[in-house]
């Protein structure tokens, strides 16, 4: 498996109507508004993208969207983690058909495997599609850590290639790196700690600010791999303040209020996530105007 997942790959929100539908000419507006930003791939129906409220139809719906308006023009990654192995492999399977480039896979969330019954549960997803497979670790959300050891034999599966890590742990996110060769990618999944990871020989990160601010995340990552640590540091500096937003609302709902204020109309969270209250919005508008993104 010659695919390597690299570079900034937003994680992307799911817009939604008043009514509670699938705002389609919002999530096509969305996409190329991202690839004009200079991504290097896109992810609907990740966490950001809120695949814990979304049917089997919507996600399916969300992914063909996605990939129809990219047109090629970067790889499309979904994400297709579940509770159980046969929804995880059934989701997988029908964004294979869909079109897409990789999966991402959660680890289960409200159970909690072991590491024989977890591995167990990443083969028989990686066996049941040709795309390349990433493990996604969000212990916060899911509340199962993938450890340094797992990684390493999930690492020996042919088309498991890399791992999103939004643990916050930069010393977990480095043994990552440190155990597994140059063919497997670790990607930041902590927007604040993108920098960090690439220090670290990481290769890029699955963004949720991405979904805003594309240029500035972007810069990380293009002014890292020119050899400006400088302007690559300056640049998730200058991010920071925008994830740290993130506790103005409840997950996952700043950022599409930030979406909303720029002109991309993302709605609000999908019941019961609502919006952000008028004094929040207004510290998020400070945000936005300081980084540029707001006049």
């Amino acid at each position: 498996m010659n695919f390597q997942p690299k570079g900034i790959i937003p994680a992307m929100v799911t817009p939604i109507t008043k009514e509670g539908r699938i705002n389609e000419s919002a999530l096509r507006k969305l996409t190329n508004y991202l690839i004009e930003g200079g991504v290097h791939g896109l992810f609907p129906v990740g966490s950001q993208g809120e695949f814990y409220a979304l049917t089997f139809e919507e996600k399916k719906r969300i992914i063909e969207v996605v990939v129809d308006e990219t047109r090629g023009r970067v790889p499309v990654y979904a994400g297709t983690g579940a509770i159980t192995t046969r929804e995880a492999i059934a989701l997988t399977q029908m964004a294979e058909a869909a079109g897409v480039s990789a999966v991402s896979v959660v680890t289960p969330y409200f159970i909690k495997p072991n590491d024989s019954e977890l591995m167990e549960f990443f083969t028989a997803v990686a066996k049941a599609t040709r795309l390349p497979v990433l493990l996604y670790n969000n212990v916060g959300r899911t509340g199962v850590n993938i450890s340094a050891d797992f990684v390493v034999r999930a690492s020996q599966v042919d088309n498991i290639v890399g791992i999103k890590d939004s643990s916050g742990d930069l010393s977990l996110t480095a043994e990552y790196i440190r155990r597994t060769d140059e063919r497997f990618s670790v990607l930041a999944g902590r927007d604040t700690l993108i920098y960090g990871t690439l220090c670290y020989g990481g290769k890029g990160a699955i963004a949720a600010t991405a979904n805003v601010a594309p240029k500035v995340i972007v810069e990380i990552y293009e002014a890292f791999k020119a050899g400006d640590m400088k302007r690559s540091l300056e640049a998730q500096f200058r991010l920071a303040p925008l994830r740290l937003a993130f506790d103005l609302g409840t997950f996952p709902v700043v950022i599409k209020e930030a979406l909303n204020l720029i002109g991309i109309d993302a709605g609000v969270g999908i019941p019961p996530v609502g919006g952000i209250s008028p004094k929040a919005k207004e510290e998020l508008k400070e945000v936005l105007k300081n980084m540029g993104l707001l006049r």
